[in-house]
């Protein structure tokens, strides 16, 4: 079966306020089509058209299956319940048949450039959401995964072990946002198989990683500068994924999601040569 799958944003499209020139969805889903897809996250809130069943027949028209998406919650204070904000997501769901909901710990800032520490009373109210909010999902057959991502309260080796250890929920491994935030996604596969339930597909290059580990560039500035690059092109060992997630008989989604910053509409291939590269050595990886 095509577990291969794409996500928007590798076409530009991100929730994030001035992310960058944002390409129409008829552009993009009859371009994830011709690259043989199987399947799409939802994409941002506006994206798609608002109601569940009209989403259903966009992605019906695109021979698209509908995986569910990247939901930005702030999860860490105490006064705010994100219970319902996820219950309105869920509901729908249903008309779209997706079954996984990618949740991100946002700071509350606009973003991802920085980030505030979480003090022991933060962790205990993160780490309780989770476990709320992969419940509630689980009660309409939905998976909850736990996306660690740069510029969020979960984005280093402490944090993901933090969750690890103190919540049962599953992982999304964004193979790119772990590396950059300092965890080797093969190790952490190796470690964790058990807790990986969907996966996000980045190649990275390392030394543009570091320089923003190291502060000399933001994020941002770094995916304007190239720093995801086509499967294959960069320092993700993939081989070494797929075969610990192998062994534990992983039957989830291979999502590419290859962050780019667009500013203008493309003349020619646009984005779609990268994820035709991306598809291409990624079959071969799963087929080996």
């Amino acid at each position: 079966m095509n577990r291969i799958a794409g996500a928007p944003i590798s076409w530009g499209v991100c929730e994030v306020p001035g992310w960058g020139h944002q390409l129409s969805p008829a552009r993009v889903l009859a371009e994830m089509q011709e690259a043989g897809l199987a399947a799409t996250e939802l994409g941002p809130d506006g994206f798609l058209p608002a109601d569940p069943a009209e989403q259903a027949a966009v992605l019906d028209r695109h021979a698209l299956h509908a995986i569910g998406g990247f939901t930005p919650l702030l999860l860490h204070v105490a006064s705010h319940d994100p219970a319902p904000d996820v219950a309105t997501v869920l509901a729908g769901y249903a008309a779209t048949g997706s079954d996984v909901l990618v949740l991100s710990a946002v700071t509350g800032l606009d973003g991802y450039d920085a980030r505030p520490e979480l003090d022991a009373d933060g962790w205990r109210t993160l780490l309780g959401n989770l476990d709320r909010l992969a419940a509630l999902a689980a009660a309409q057959g939905v998976t909850a995964v736990l996306h660690p991502h740069v510029g969020t309260m979960v984005e280093n080796p402490a944090d993901v072990q933090r969750v690890l250890d103190g919540s049962s929920i599953a992982l999304c491994l964004d193979t790119g946002h772990l590396l950059i935030g300092g965890t080797d996604p093969a190790e952490l596969t190796r470690q964790a198989p058990e807790r990986i339930a969907h996966t996000h597909v980045k190649d990275v290059d390392l030394a543009m990683a570091r320089k923003v580990q190291s502060g000399r560039l933001t994020y941002t500035e770094a995916v304007r500068a190239g720093m995801y690059r086509p499967v294959g092109h960069g320092d993700v060992d993939f081989a070494a994924i797929v075969e610990h997630l192998r062994g534990r008989d992983y039957d989830g989604w291979y999502v590419l999601e290859q962050d780019t910053i667009l500013t203008e509409e493309p003349r020619g291939a646009g984005p779609v040569a990268d994820v035709h590269t991306s598809v291409a050595a990624l079959r071969k990886i799963l087929g080996g």
